[in-house]
């Protein structure tokens, strides 16, 4: 009787150079097609029925059977047999691990569903394909994202009805739907609906291999599809790999989807507790821009018209992040228009009110706040600050900063010593406050901020110095070219928690 074990046991030992072997069919993998990005014209084989080597699978490799041969034969045939076995499953677990590590690396929903239609794609060896995000609970996002597909062509897969699609099948929940949906023949598919079959032969694609997304803690997330250019199926060895890729992909996107959730929330309750609009006072024009932190921190603005044609205009930054950050922002900036109503008129006692309030109710909180009693009709504003960077005046003749007295931050001071500063605009003079996320963000020092700020002011275009908000866009842009949500660079390093605030008054 032939013993298989001892034999295969010897046959490895013996086979010292099997890392070669390993080695070469790992650099025939998956993860080689996928960096290969050009197609140069049509790609035949990965539209056969019969695909060639994929994650190191040679599909031609004969099964092994039972022989009546002699017995010196056997050892080299079942060794060789098992180590092609072997190398196939090492470069298996080899391409699943790059493929897992590139889609742990994507940080958004549309960069992880790109990376899995790419993955998807290469290891069932298809050309084409779309995947729809379309989460069960009903709370969105909703999105799709088509590979080698154009806007237009998915619009045209979007007029089959729902039901006759695969993922449509899928996302719907039908029980034939529960797992892989293959279908090898379109055109031939007799039971095929025919506007299906129709957009099929429009877009050339004759066959189609659909998986649901789904992960343990949110359900079902979606479904994507691959098309192939020729009737085809993928082997049942693609089907694994791919079937386990999907699995890992779906728990991947749904932390993405609690973090889009999160910070949608975030950004809706920001807005909610900043104004809706800014008031039209006679003689002023104003202007805000806003720049939420991912993590939403804790910068605010606001504007509001006062008794006797005044206004009081209020910028402010909450130390923190999150919704600790959000709920102490919105506590003091209700008490500071409260303050400002009653003793406007007085910027220092307005902010040692809000300083009493920040230490009733945010003991270990620090803030720093900046407030200014504007007249506009005689063009004269009041202000002081606490711990708040001096605003800005910009004009034809002048751009300066505003010389303000020195004060601690809201939270630390232990009495008020700090006198107010009044200055008088010239008529067409902006005077720019904000926030010191704006400086942060360029990731400079604090002399070279002030310096990039500075620049980004006297360099706004004459023709845009009439209108507050042109003016607003142009400094936020020129000190931050990128915007406020790049990522990846030294420079932008405190960008996941700095909000950035930037208030425009035009006196005419």
């Amino acid at each position: 009787m032939l013993d298989i074990a001892s034999l295969v046991r010897v046959h490895v030992v013996l086979r010292v150079h099997a890392d070669a072997l390993i080695a070469a069919q790992n650099d025939m993998g998956v993860c080689d097609a996928i960096r290969q990005k050009a197609l140069v014209g049509k790609p035949e084989a990965m539209s056969a029925p019969h695909l060639p080597k994929v994650a190191g699978i040679d599909p031609t490799v004969p099964v092994s059977t039972h022989t009546a041969g002699s017995l010196s034969e056997a050892p080299s045939a079942t060794g060789a047999f098992i180590q092609d076995r072997l190398a196939g499953w090492v470069s298996d677990l080899t391409t699943l691990h790059e493929l897992t590590e590139r889609l742990a690396g994507t940080g958004t929903l549309d960069d992880a569903l790109h990376e899995l239609l790419d993955a998807g794609a290469a290891l069932v060896g298809a050309r084409r394909g779309l995947v729809v995000f379309e989460p069960s609970d009903r709370r969105g996002p909703v999105s799709t994202i088509g590979l080698g597909l154009a806007h237009a062509e998915l619009g045209q897969i979007e007029t089959v009805p729902r039901t006759a699609t695969s993922y449509g099948r899928i996302l719907e929940g039908l029980p034939d739907a529960e797992d892989a949906l293959t279908t090898p023949d379109l055109p031939g598919d007799p039971g095929l609906d025919p506007r299906r079959r129709e957009v099929a032969a429009r877009l050339g694609y004759a066959a189609s291999y659909a998986v649901p997304i789904t992960a343990g803690a949110t359900g079902r997330l979606g479904a994507a599809v691959w098309l192939y250019d020729e009737p085809a199926e993928p082997l049942e060895r693609q089907r694994h790999l791919v079937g386990l890729y999907a699995g890992y992909a779906g728990e991947h996107l749904a932390r993405l989807l609690e973090l889009e959730r999160a910070r949608a929330d975030v950004a809706t309750i920001t807005e909610e507790l900043l104004p809706s609009r800014l008031p039209r006072i006679p003689g002023v024009q104003l202007a805000a821009r806003h720049r939420r932190a991912a993590r939403g921190g804790g910068d605010w603005y606001d504007a509001l018209a006062l008794p006797e044609g005044a206004l009081g205009l209020a910028v402010g930054s909450v130390n923190g992040s999150g919704p600790g950050a959000l709920a102490a922002m919105g506590r003091l900036r209700s008490g500071l228009r409260a303050y400002a109503v009653m003793e406007g008129e007085d910027p220092v006692a307005v902010l040692s009110d809000l300083e009493l309030l920040l230490r009733l109710t945010e003991p270990a909180r620090t803030a720093t706040a900046l407030f200014a009693y504007c007249e506009p009709a005689e063009r004269k504003i009041l202000l002081a600050g606490a711990g708040h960077a001096p605003p800005l005046v910009i004009s034809d003749r002048r751009t300066e900063f505003v010389e303000t007295s020195v004060s601690a931050p809201l939270g630390m001071l232990a009495c008020w010593e700090a006198p107010s500063v009044q200055i008088t605009p010239e008529p067409g003079e902006t005077v720019l406050f904000y926030t010191d996320g704006l400086l942060r963000r360029t990731g400079d020092s604090t002399d070279r901020a002030f310096a990039r700020l500075h620049s980004a002011a006297a360099s706004v275009p004459k023709a845009m110095r009439h209108d507050a908000g042109a003016v607003a866009d142009h400094v936020l842009h020129t000190v931050l070219p990128d915007g406020p949500d790049r990522s990846g660079s030294a420079r932008d390093r405190n960008d996941g928690s700095e909000d950035v605030v930037v208030l425009a008054a035009r006196f005419d």
